[in-house]
């Protein structure tokens, strides 16, 4: 499988692939005693992506012209997780919870305690609880 993740299950296959798990390498050496062996990785540019894709499409953090946005695609399982977001002298403490074990789709989200819609303004200095119910 071309999930690098798949390459250090083991033990014995993480001392094979020798490189990140959470990189997607350029080459994957196939032959002599390299065989096995991850390349490249840090060229790719990959890890940026995983970072994109793991914040902004799974668990759904959005930052847009100064607003924030929250729109998880999750787990069914997943029954509660947290971020914290730190802007400027900001920090958000954002609880997103799936109570009917939902892949996407916000049913409320609260701004310190307070209904608001899904896209509250970054504010320059303060703490701010956020919230969301999918």
């Amino acid at each position: 499988m071309i999930n690098p993740i798949e390459h250090s299950r083991t033990k014995e296959a993480s001392k094979k692939y020798k490189v990140e798990p959470y990189v997607i390498p350029a080459d994957i050496y196939g032959i002599g005693n390299l065989a096995g062996r991850g390349g490249w990785t840090w060229y790719t540019g990959s890890a940026s992506w995983y970072y994109k894709i793991g914040i902004e499409y799974i668990l759904g953090l959005k930052i847009e012209n100064e607003y924030i946005k929250i729109e998880p695609c999750i787990p069914k399982d997943w029954k509660e997780y947290q971020i914290q977001y730190r802007w400027k002298q900001s920090i958000y403490n954002i609880n997103i919870k799936n109570p009917e074990g939902k892949n996407t789709g916000i049913t409320s989200v609260k701004l310190n305690g307070k209904e608001t819609e899904n896209k509250i303004k970054l504010q320059e200095n303060g703490i701010y609880n956020i919230e969301v119910v999918i």
